[in-house]
């Protein structure tokens, strides 16, 4: 036998035995490392050819698995919705609009679940003011001069269940924890200004929000720590409460720190805020705004007999859906479970979401028992998935060719962009890793594919929980597990 017969042996015999060993030797490291002792950690790596089980540990230990599980909300919106589905906010009147221009009757903003009108996060999109101001040239297209009426946030179209009933009190009056309404404005957030103190242990003081929220009144209770401690300020308060606490702590130093909160009642503050700009831009308003289902308790007989004058549309949804998986913006996950809901169910709860998010992923053979969903945007810490599920399901999504092409395109690249922007730097894997992270309080996990260096294409989850170390250095041990998986396949 000549020795390139022996290597030839080698490299069929021994060789993929050789990096298997590998491979389990990176999983059992990771699996076994002390600060995961008194907590739960999961792997599961899936030949996306046959579905297969490739290598693991614990793949079928339910774990929460925080913001990785945009990745099903966002792939069953596209699969119900469409690539290029579009959200829509109209502006209708009811009543007459006399020779002088003045509307006898009620102006409404109606509302179709847009969660991205006025953002920031869309390079294509319009911010606030300009969207604000063609509101305004719409309103004065249309003769109108002067508002007798009440001007009317219609949230209508969705329920008032706009946040998770499993969510945590200390997010609700946080940006990220903003309710999904019918109407929204601005994702729902406002900035609240501190002026920051020398002294740790201090109070800072609050100086400004903006924009200004009517009637809201913040207790500020936040004190100051050591430079460079971050923002661990919370805002304490549920939907449509206007009395707020905000604890916690802001850095200490000699400028303007901000924070972000989600605002207490958006349909109502998108009403002001229109009447406002209308007062500054010439058109007279009776200063009477409400939210729709406030207005509507207060009167016998609600005429439903309105005219719509103008629809404004938001981005297609292939790019909300990209900027939601590169961002994590929980209000859009939630925004697009409850168009599912309507849509699918005529049920714009979250239930009648996830009702067809199950219905998805079960029609795609995918198993779901043990499989528990409480929202769209995974804010819950009481959602619960496996590793395996979470694998496969990327696996599902991107095989589907309904979906693929827009689904790939939403993940973060390692090295490259999003949450994975800064991980497999300088090595061989980097713009080969494609994946969504998730993380809360003692939660870590990422959820992706990637093509492997021998070119195997394998999609994978980890998750851990309760583990005694920094999240950043759990991120370092992921990462450090993604290299393994990128080199031994």
């Amino acid at each position: 036998m000549n020795q390139f017969t022996l290597t030839i042996i080698f490299i069929v015999l021994f060789l993929p035995n050789m990096f298997a060993q590998r491979l389990n030797d990176a999983i059992n490291t990771f699996a076994n490392d002390t600060h995961f002792k008194y907590g739960g950690v999961s792997v599961s790596i899936v030949d996306v050819d046959n579905g297969k089980l490739l290598a693991g540990h614990q793949h079928n230990l339910g774990l929460t698995p925080a913001s990785s599980l945009k990745v099903i909300t966002t792939a069953a919106a596209l699969h119900y919705l469409g690539n290029d589905f579009q959200f829509k906010t109209e502006l209708q009147y009811e009543g007459e609009i006399d020779a002088n221009g003045t509307l006898k009757g009620n102006l409404y903003i109606k509302g179709f679940g847009d969660p991205t009108l006025g953002s920031h996060h869309f390079n294509e999109a319009e911010k606030l003011d300009i969207v604000m101001q063609k509101f305004v040239e719409a309103i004065k297209e249309k003769g109108i001069k002067k508002i007798e009426g009440h001007i009317i946030g219609d949230a209508s179209y969705f329920d008032t269940e706009v946040v998770g009933n499993k969510w945590l009190w200390e997010d609700l009056g946080n940006y990220y924890g903003a309710g999904a309404h019918g109407l929204n404005i601005q994702e729902n957030l406002y900035f609240i200004d501190f002026q920051q103190v020398t002294t740790v242990g201090a109070t800072p003081t609050l100086k400004a929000t903006r924009p200004n929220i009517p009637n809201l009144l913040l207790l500020n209770e936040v004190k100051s720590d050591v430079k460079g401690s971050g923002d661990n300020a919370f805002v304490f308060g549920a939907p449509y409460a206007y009395t707020r606490y905000i604890r916690g702590t802001i850095p200490v130093g000699n400028k303007t720190f901000t924070i972000k909160g989600s605002i207490p009642d958006p349909p109502f503050f998108f009403a002001h805020y229109l009447a406002d700009i209308l007062e500054k831009n010439g058109v007279a308003t009776s200063k009477l705004t409400s939210s729709y289902f406030d207005w509507k308790r207060n009167q016998e007989n609600s005429s439903s007999n309105r005219s719509t004058f103008y629809t404004y549309k938001s981005p297609k949804l292939k790019d909300i859906v990209e900027i939601t998986n590169m961002k994590s913006v929980n209000l859009y996950c939630e925004a697009m479970l409850r168009m599912i809901g309507k849509e699918v169910n005529d049920d714009s709860t979250p239930e009648g979401g996830l009702k067809a998010v199950y219905r998805f992923l079960e029609n795609k053979k995918m198993k779901t028992e043990g499989f528990f969903l409480l929202d769209g945007s995974g804010l819950s810490p009481m959602n619960s998935a496996t590793t395996f599920q979470m694998a496969q399901a990327i696996r599902i999504f991107i095989k589907d060719p309904k979906i693929a092409d827009v689904f790939k395109q939403s993940l973060p690249v390692s090295a490259t962009s999003g949450s994975m922007k800064y991980l497999l730097r300088g090595t061989d894997a980097k713009g080969k890793v494609f994946a969504k992270s998730g993380g809360m309080e003692r939660v870590r996990s990422y959820t992706g594919y990637m093509k492997a260096k021998s070119g195997k294409l394998v999609s994978f989850s980890m998750i851990a929980n309760d583990f005694t170390c920094k999240s950043s250095e759990v991120r370092k041990k992921m990462e450090k597990l993604m290299l393994a998986i990128y080199e031994n396949f």
